[in-house]
C-alpha cells in the first residue's frame, strides 16, 4: 500500500504545522522547526509512504529543518520503533544517546523512538526512512542502545547491499505480492542487521566451532518441533541428551534466550502462514495453534508487540 503526502495541499502559512502533523502520523510523535528562524513561510516537503508486512518504507523530500523527539513526546505515546535514515541527497545528522551520526549521500544510521533524539538538516534533502517494530530488531541484535546514532557507510559491505536492495524495492514495491513483500521485508532487515553488526560497538567474541555446532543443533531441533505446544528448554535438553544449563550457555552470545527464541520462531512462522493464500480460509486461532501456541489471546498480544499490528490486520495485507 502506497500513499503520497505533500505540503502542496495547504496554504504556505500552514505548511509547517501540516508537515508536523504528517511526520507524527507516519512515524512517531515529533516536533519540527525550520532550520533557520523565519523560514517557515517557505517550507516544502513530501513523504511517499510504502507499507510492507512488518516494515514501513518512506521517501522524505523536504526543506531544511530540525526534528525533535522529546521526553514529553515519549511520555504521551508508547511508540516502540526503530527507525533507519538512509541519506539519498543532501546532508543530515542523527543525534541520540550522546552521539551524532553525520550522514552524507549513501550513509545510514539507526535511532530508537523510546528515547529522545534529534534529526538535523541544514539544507534541502532526501532520505529513505525504514520503520520497524522495536522488538523485531532487538530479537536480532544485542545492546541496540550502543548502535544508535552511528554512521554506517553505504559505499561498501552490507551498507552497499542495503542501498541496492532499497533502490530496487522503490522501483518494484507496488507490484509485489504479499508473500514476496514479506520476503523482501525480511531481507531488508537481515542486511540492515549485517550492516549494524559491522559497527565497533556490536563486536562480540567469536564462537568456537564446538559452540557454533551445538547452537545450530539446538536451533534446528526447535524449528523441527515448533508445532508442539510442549516444546520447552527442558524438553529440548532431554531430547538432545544435554543439560538445561548447557543450552543456556550456547545461547549466551545470542540476543534472545532459548525460550524467547522459541516464541520468536513461532511468531515468524505464523506471520508467513497468515499471508499464505492456501491458508486464507483457516481461522487465525487455528494458525496459531498449528505453530505451538495454546492461547489465542496470548498469541494476539505477542504478535502485535512483535509486528506492530494484530494478526487480522497483518492478514488483511494479503488482499490490499
Amino acid at each position: 500500500m502506497t500513499q503520497l503526502l505533500s505540503t502542496d495541499a495547504v496554504p504556505r502559512d500552514q505548511r509547517l504545522a501540516y508537515w508536523t502533523d504528517m511526520i507524527c502520523n507516519v512515524y512517531v510523535q515529533l516536533g519540527c522547526d525550520p532550520a533557520r528562524e523565519g523560514d517557515s513561510g517557505d517550507f516544502e516537503g513530501s513523504i511517499r509512504q510504502h507499507t510492507l508486512p512488518g516494515l514501513d518504507v518512506s521517501v522524505v523530500t523536504s526543506s531544511p529543518q530540525k526534528v525533535m523527539r522529546t521526553p514529553g513526546h515519549i511520555s504521551h505515546s508508547s511508540d516502540d520503533y526503530f527507525l533507519v535514515s538512509i541519506q539519498a541527497r543532501g546532508r543530515g545528522v542523527v543525534r541520540q544517546d550522546g552521539r551524532d551520526a553525520v550522514l552524507s549521500a549513501g550513509d545510514f544510521a539507526l535511532y530508537d523512538s523510546t528515547r529522545p533524539y534529534q534529526l538535523l538538516f541544514d539544507e534541502s534533502f532526501e532520505q529513505i526512512v525504514l520503520k520497524l517494530p522495536g522488538e523485531r530488531l532487538r530479537s536480532e541484535l544485542r545492546d541496540t542502545q550502543a548502535l544508535t546514532a552511528t554512521t554506517v557507510s553505504g559505499r561498501e559491505g552490507a551498507g552497499h547491499l542495503l542501498l541496492g536492495m532499497i533502490r530496487t524495492l522503490r522501483e518494484d514495491i507496488d507490484t509485489l505480492q504479499p508473500a514476496s513483500a514479506l520476503a523482501v521485508a525480511n531481507g531488508v532487515q537481515n542486511i540492515l542487521v549485517a550492516g549494524l553488526q559491522t559497527l565497533p560497538a556490536a563486536s562480540a567474541p567469536s564462537l568456537s566451532n564446538l559452540t557454533a555446532y551445538h547452537l545450530a543443533r539446538v536451533k534446528r531441533r526447535i524449528d523441527e518441533q515448533l508445532a508442539e505446544p510442549s516444546l520447552s528448554v527442558s524438553t529440548l535438553a532431554a531430547e538432545l541428551g544435554v543439560s538445561v544449563s548447557h543450552i543456556h550457555r550456547v545461547f549466551r552470545s545470542e540476543p534472545l534466550t532459548p525460550s524467547q527464541y522459541i516464541w520468536e520462531r513461532r511468531l515468524e512462522a505464523c506471520s508467513r502462514d497468515l499471508l499464505e493464500p492456501r491458508l486464507a480460509g483457516r481461522p487465525v486461532a487455528d494458525i496459531a495453534y498449528g505453530r505451538g501456541f495454546n492461547d489465542a489471546a496470548h498469541f494476539s498480544r505477542a504478535f502485535k508487540e512483535r509486528f506492530g499490528c494484530s494478526p487480522r490486520e497483518w492478514r488483511q495485507q494479503r488482499i490490499q
